[in-house]
């Protein structure tokens, strides 16, 4: 069995992929897999599936509930027996390589451990094997909770470092040319994260294309004093300075 929550939440037994259809349901296995290898209360689970808005009989709802999920496992290949009742609520047995997200932070921090030991071309292929992984927004739209919420707001903020350490090995792999439009299809996405505005300006530098790099740090510029009334970080200006001055530091040129 394998549960994958990288994008709309599936199920993968030995013969099929399967989906829950039901959207309360795929909440509380959101919600379970989110924590899985830990209790989840059932206050916690009646919260998440129903919010403020919770029946007189949450308690027997949310008992029904997970009666269907057992059921939806078993006939996804599953034992039945994953879902464990506690006192106080329920816990969803996951193996070590059950579950995607999972794999992913393995992948994330192999790469990390590679970066250290300056093995940049392996690096880059972990990083690109992790960010493979993911079909769409974390738990896609099973995120009525707080429990879910939060787990999907950490795998996508890990999942923009694993894009910003991929970028670096790009870089330091001289492959500058190469990720350009990727930079620029980021920026879109993510506005104020200024670390792309930064590679993108020495990505474009180093293709031999500075005005377009200071054109970058001026639309970075404009953007977090509209916004934010920042000025761009001290990484950002002081890459700026380089490029006005020509710096060789910056080139990726040999020395």
């Amino acid at each position: 069995m394998r549960y994958e929550l990288l994008g709309l939440i599936r199920v993968i037994g030995p013969d099929d992929t399967s989906y829950i259809t039901a959207h309360k349901a795929e909440v509380l296995l959101a919600a379970l897999l989110a924590r899985s290898g830990q209790v989840v209360t059932a206050d916690q689970l009646i919260n998440e599936i129903w919010g403020d808005r919770a029946p007189r009989r949450a308690h027997a709802a949310l008992h029904v509930y997970v009666s269907q999920l057992r059921k939806f496992l078993r006939n996804s290949g599953g034992n039945g027996q994953s879902i464990v009742t506690r006192p106080l609520g329920y816990l969803l047995c996951v193996g070590p390589d059950e579950l995607d997200s999972n794999d992913f932070q393995r992948l994330v921090d192999d790469g990390r451990e590679l970066v250290r030991l300056e093995r940049h071309e392996q690096a880059l292929r972990c990083f690109e094997s992790a960010l493979a992984l993911w079909r769409g927004p974390a738990f896609d739209d099973a995120r009525d909770g707080p429990i879910v919420n939060t787990c999907a707001t950490w795998l996508e903020e890990t999942r923009l470092q694993c894009v910003e350490l991929l970028i670096e090995q790009y870089l330091v792999l001289s492959r500058h040319r190469e990720i350009v439009g990727q930079l620029y299809a980021l920026i879109s996405d993510h506005p104020l994260r200024e670390t792309f505005y930064r590679y993108l300006m020495l990505a474009l530098y180093r293709s031999e294309r500075q005005a377009e790099a200071l054109m970058v740090y001026r639309a970075a510029s404009g953007r977090l004093s509209d916004e934010l009334g920042l000025e761009p970080c001290r990484p950002l200006r002081d890459l700026h300075r380089a490029i006005l001055t020509g710096d060789e530091a910056f080139s990726g040129r040999p020395s």
